[in-house]
């Protein structure tokens, strides 16, 4: 365990940073991998693999509930040194993430082509995300352990192991993909299965290397069977959290659901150089992403010890940090937009398409990366409520819109991007003004007598009147 109540936050978040992106890279990576072995299968395999992970979304969106609630509260309860209360947060949560491991396999298997034939462009599409999201759902299911276990140790100040599991699963997945895909050695091409297969397997064998690692090194929390029996309270802390933050993912399935809708009728290729783009802008958000995970529980623990001024200085620090970065690839999104999507098809249309995208997405990167870092201050309060409001918000000023403007005479796909801009930036703005009422409502000044029940209770509930 390390405690982040004290030495220098900026210290801190650049020690647990560069782990954290290393493991969030290590899971774009193996999308990539997956699209560009697949480029060679055509645009309607490329197209129907991006759509399918965008289902992606809502598996992430039962992800955040645990990982989100996990590291809230232990964080809190690490800054109280109440190492009794993170244990039992710690093992509710692994009982919920076996359940939601097995509600993914079932929903995978029921509603893969329902879901493939409301967004997809041609049966060709559908065909193959069908294909990718069957084989895929097995590493989603297995994700949410992997999830629990990340988190414990991330709330405990320990971020290295999960980069480290991270990395080796996705050197299986590149070693598997062109076998698996392409046939690569065997002569027995799967073709876009491969692909959800190769990343199956690959998160399999990660999960039982982060198992047996925590099973052998970890020593402030522990696997306790005894405390897996469902206790409706502490279930309850965790989902009072993890719910709006999951229900922000859900906002994403919701926005990108609408992107390929309102793109439907421009045809495969614009739908494949729209998901190439997606998820390369999805790996340039990494570094900014990875700053804001790693302020979270920095500021949990500050919370739990109530220490408010340092929460403020590690949101103050944590949002230079990623405005910082955010510019830096902005910039080079606008001059040189090839060196981030090269390689990733041979057809020039999808590819122009692509570049369209990241330049004009490319405006709100700053403003996107503010809103990762609003977001992880709320986690850090124990109040992801605001999140949500601000993700709904962002998704009915640029779907209403966005869906009208698709069915208007000369509607053109860089409408979308444009309003996506506006959309973001709105966000950003909403997300700030909400912490700005959330510190001033939440951050009072040390009170020494105040017990455990006290601070957690704080955390929860706002007080009735704000501080001056």
């Amino acid at each position: 365990m390390k405690d982040l109540t004290n030495g220098s936050i900026v210290r801190h978040i650049l020690a647990m940073a560069p782990p954290i992106m290393a493991g969030m890279i290590s899971i774009m990576i193996c999308q990539l991998v997956d699209l560009y072995f697949v480029s060679g299968l055509g645009d309607a395999a490329v197209a129907g693999v991006a759509a399918a992970g965008n289902a992606g979304f809502l598996v992430n969106g039962l992800m955040q509930v645990l990982g989100v609630g996990t590291v809230a509260l232990m964080a809190h309860a690490v800054g109280r040194k109440d190492r009794a209360d993170a244990n039992l947060i710690f093992n509710q949560a692994v009982a919920l993430s076996v359940l939601f491991g097995l509600l993914t396999l079932v929903a995978g298997a029921v509603l893969s082509r329902f879901y493939m034939r409301s967004i997809a462009a041609d049966q060709a599409t559908i065909e193959a995300g069908t294909a990718y999201l069957l084989w895929f759902m097995p590493a989603l299911a297995l994700e949410f352990v992997m999830q629990v276990i990340a988190s414990a140790l991330r709330a405990t100040g320990i971020v290295r192991p999960a980069m480290l599991v991270r990395v080796l699963a996705v050197v299986i997945n590149i070693a598997l993909a062109p076998v698996l895909i392409s046939g690569w050695g065997t002569g027995y091409a799967l073709g876009v299965a491969g692909a959800g297969l190769a990343s199956s397997i690959a998160v399999a064998i990660g999960a039982l290397m982060l198992l047996a690692y925590f099973r052998k090194v970890e020593r402030y929390v522990a696997f306790n069977p005894a405390q897996w029996r469902p206790q409706p309270h502490h279930l309850k802390r965790i989902l009072n959290v993890g719910l709006p933050a999951g229900g922000e993912f859900a906002m994403m399935f919701i926005f990108m659901a609408v992107v390929y809708y309102v793109l439907s009728d421009f045809g495969a290729a614009t739908q494949a150089g729209f998901g190439i783009g997606q998820r390369v802008l999805g790996l340039i958000h990494m570094p900014a992403l990875a700053v804001a995970l790693a302020a979270g529980p920095i500021a949990g623990q500050n919370v739990g010890a109530a220490d408010a001024a340092r929460v403020r200085e590690t949101f103050v620090k944590a949002a230079l940090i990623v405005t910082t970065v955010m510019t830096g690839f902005m910039i080079l999104a606008q001059v040189r937009p090839q060196l981030l999507l090269a390689g990733f098809s041979n057809d020039r249309e999808t590819m122009e398409i692509a570049y369209l995208f990241l330049r004009i997405i490319s405006l709100n990167m700053i403003a996107q990366g503010l809103i990762f870092t609003c977001s992880s201050m709320f986690q850090a309060l124990g109040n992801t409520k605001p999140v949500l409001l601000s993700s709904a918000t962002r998704v009915f000023t640029y779907s209403l819109p966005a869906i009208w403007l698709s069915t208007r005479p000369g509607f053109r796909m860089e409408y979308v991007w444009y309003l996506s801009v506006a959309a973001t930036t709105l966000q950003a703005g909403l997300s700030l003004w909400l912490l700005r009422r959330e510190f001033r409502k939440r951050l009072t000044p040390v009170r020494p007598a105040e017990t455990a029940a006290q601070a957690e209770a704080d955390a929860v509930a706002p007080p009735a009147r704000a501080p001056a």
